[in-house]
């Protein structure tokens, strides 16, 4: 079986793990008689700017090795094209993976996934893909799983920058750092032609149910169902936030009185200084990505991924 396969790696994801199983990547893909196109760039801009470049010249499939943001890349590669994402899920933060029901730290389960899947139409998944934009221009940026614009984002922006401790214990220790100094945000937002303004704390428009290493911040969302999870809560003293963030891992924060649900296919977010204080810059898929106003609009079935189908 012949086929170039691009392989982009971050050498720094998870504590050096995906360093080490690049070579096993590149190594097993070679066993089946592809043709692996090693992508790994010094940093992420050079690495998508890489794969951009093999796509053009033509692979069967772009396979990342690392946590989401590698998630991320290859989405922002291959989105809208009939070329299929591989994932071997081996970051500090794999909620992507974890989400559809992939390997999680199991280079050799990961790599039997792809040579069962590679090439063949059953063994890929459809996926919802977001796009975001500034309102009025166009979308520059894809997401997969979620963008967070709350104390949720300052959260996984102070965690992004942690060493210590390992997945979701860095989002608790940055819980605490980020509330010394919080207050609660204001917005201006409209969903699916519906507009309030409201004082936040938690802003996530969401296609799959984690973030953050483990929370399920929209525990119903279905990443192929064509719908976002907009979930919002309104603004909290601390304490109550204290007592509100730790249920972002069992999901039962969507009980709490001041969160609510909305499903819905188009989300512009605002700055609305006069109602709180100006928010963070927004995340995506764990990435930063930059101050609002930002634009997401769902976009159906639009990333094939290497993965187990769902039965409905």
């Amino acid at each position: 079986m012949t086929g170039r396969v691009g392989v982009v790696c971050n050498p720094t994801a998870g504590h050096g793990r995906a360093a080490r199983a690049r070579t096993a990547v590149l190594e097993g893909l070679a066993a089946t008689g592809r043709e692996p196109v090693d992508l790994t760039g010094r940093h992420y801009d050079e690495a998508l700017a890489a794969t951009r470049s093999a796509l053009a010249d033509g692979l069967d499939a772009v396979v990342v090795v690392g946590g989401d943001g590698m998630v991320h890349l290859g989405a922002n590669v291959v989105t809208g094209t009939s070329v299929p994402l591989g994932i071997v899920a081996v970051g500090s933060g794999n909620d992507i993976a974890g989400a559809l029901g992939l390997p999680v730290h199991d280079v050799p389960a990961s790599l039997d996934l792809l040579r069962r899947t590679l090439g063949q139409d059953e063994g890929t998944r459809l996926l919802d893909a977001v796009a975001v934009s500034t309102p009025g221009q166009r979308p520059d940026r894809w997401y997969v799983s979620s963008l967070c614009a709350g104390l949720d984002a300052a959260v996984a922006d102070h965690a992004a920058r942690l060493r210590w401790p390992r997945s979701g214990g860095r989002y608790v220790r940055a819980i605490f750092a980020e509330l010394a100094a919080f207050r609660p945000y204001g917005f201006r937002i409209t969903a699916d032609g519906e507009t309030w303004e409201q004082e936040a704390t938690l802003v996530t428009v969401s296609n799959t149910p984690l973030f953050g290493g483990g929370m399920r911040v929209a525990p119903d969302a279905v990443p192929d169902d064509g719908l976002l999870d907009l979930v919002t809560a309104h603004g909290l003293p601390r304490h109550q936030v204290v007592r509100l963030f730790p249920l972002l891992f069992s999901g039962k924060h969507v009980d709490h009185p001041a969160v609510r649900t909305r499903r819905v296919r188009s989300v512009r977010i605002e700055p609305l200084t006069d109602v709180g204080a100006n928010p963070p810059i927004a995340i995506v898929d764990g990435e930063p990505l930059r101050a609002l106003p930002l634009q997401c609009d769902v976009h159906p079935r639009a990333l094939r991924v290497l993965a187990p189908k769902v039965e409905a």
